[in-house]
């Protein structure tokens, strides 16, 4: 996928420029692919570097589905949801395909969680529907009764989002704009150049290789802290990467159409614990996506692909049997298991700053996106490429985006970050 016939050096050279590239985005994920398209978009040089193959199934950017959804907890989030459905729209209609499916979103969850509650008051949309949620799909779900438990709906509120089609589409579009794409190049350091020699950044790869670079950006999923860690002089960024397992189970003969996308299945965040999620019938035809929301720590570069998960598919056909007992096969567990990671931070929000110290503003870190970042990745990879050419976040203050909850430093003497427990 990588542009263009004649090397960089030579073409910069030939233009006279400073640097190889203005930006070099580290990691070609949803993350870096979106910043990469967002920074070739704004006219710069970018080059965008992937340890792996592009579109591989060993972080946290592949496979068939990621859910879109309006209602959050925290009040940061809804204006960059909202940035980002206007940035996929926008996408999509420069790409000529789509990879959102829309879909209502259903929250549900014990009265007393408040978290439940703070996402249900974010989304305008969301109504309770606690009497007629026996009647709709198909009488899917079943509830307690009472005033404990809580149910809201917001019809235009979810999605669903295929990811590996998604990060093609950016790569693609970056492509097109006259972004470099290389895969199989791993970074190991980036260091930063003297002032009196140009300044910039240098990132050299595993094979040696050097590429200059005006800026660069880091956008390496569960490896950020290793990376970081290697080129900042020991800079932990507390960031654990966890092994999560995607679950697909067969529906029951019979109920395919109630749970199918096509006929307005929702997708649905449950609440408590264990804290479930799921998308409609969707992308495997017969079975239905219903995960559990976390999973044990790992180390990325020596995960147990066959045990790894935690075992948490016990807990989900619990949850299962007891919401969706006549519509989900459970019988001999998940039909299908799916390894993947979250970048999880204490606090479970991002990590959006420059890395400062020596780099100042020429390196930029996007990290730990804590398993619900893919849905605003158009509007981080805005964000990431604005601070790396400009200095400044200008879409995000336009959009009403609060990064302040984003930076590096509010872990320093905090290890808990925004965490109030």
């Amino acid at each position: 996928m990588a542009a263009a016939n004649a090397g960089p050096e030579a073409e910069a050279a030939a233009a006279g420029h400073r640097f190889d590239f203005d930006v070099i985005v580290v990691g070609a994920g949803i993350m870096g692919s979106c910043t990469a398209h967002a920074a070739a978009a704004r006219g710069a040089r970018v080059l965008l570097l992937e340890r792996f193959d592009l579109l591989h199934h060993l972080g946290s950017s592949h496979g068939e589905s990621r859910t879109i959804r309006d209602a959050y907890p925290k009040a940061q989030y809804p204006p960059m949801v909202r940035l980002a459905r206007r940035l996929w729209a926008e996408a999509e209609a420069e790409s000529g395909y789509s990879v959102l499916t829309p879909a209502p979103q259903l929250s549900m969850g014990p009265r007393s969680n408040a978290s439940l509650l703070a996402a249900i008051r974010s989304d305008p949309g969301a109504e309770e529907e606690e009497a007629d949620l026996a009647r709709r799909w198909g009488g899917a779900f079943r509830v307690p009764d009472g005033d404990g438990w809580v149910t809201a709906v917001s019809e235009r509120g979810g999605g669903v989002l295929n990811a590996t089609k998604a990060v093609a589409m950016f790569q693609a579009l970056a492509v097109k704009k006259g972004a470099v794409i290389r895969d199989k190049t791993e970074v190991v350091g980036v260091r930063k150049e003297p002032e009196e020699e140009g300044g910039g950044v240098v990132v050299t790869t595993s094979a040696g290789t050097e590429f200059h670079g005006g800026k660069c950006v880091v956008t390496v999923g569960a490896w950020a802290s290793k990376l970081v860690r290697s080129i900042a002089g020991g800079l932990e960024l507390p960031i654990q990467p966890l092994h999560t397992m995607v679950l697909y189970w067969r529906i029951k003969p019979g109920r395919e159409r109630d749970l199918a996308a096509e006929s307005g299945f929702p997708t649905f965040s449950s609440y408590g614990d264990p804290h479930v999620y799921g998308t409609p019938s969707l992308e495997l035809p017969g079975l239905i996506k219903i995960n559990y929301d976390g999973g044990p720590p790992c180390d990325p570069d020596g995960r147990d692909w066959a045990h790894g998960g935690g075992g948490v598919e016990e807990r989900v056909a619990r949850w299962i049997e007891e919401f969706l007992p006549d519509h989900v096969d459970t019988a001999g567990g998940p039909v299908s298991r799916v390894s993947c990671m979250y970048s999880m931070t204490p606090d479970k929000d991002f990590v959006i700053d420059f890395l400062g110290g020596e780099f100042g503003n020429d390196v930029v870190v996007g990290a730990g996106f804590s398993g619900h970042g893919f849905k605003m990745a158009p509007a981080v990879g805005r964000i990431l490429a604005e601070m790396a050419i400009y200095g400044e976040e200008r879409t995000a203050t336009e959009a009403g985006v609060e990064l302040g909850s984003f930076r590096i430093n509010r872990f320093e003497g905090n290890p808990l970050g925004n965490a109030k427990n």
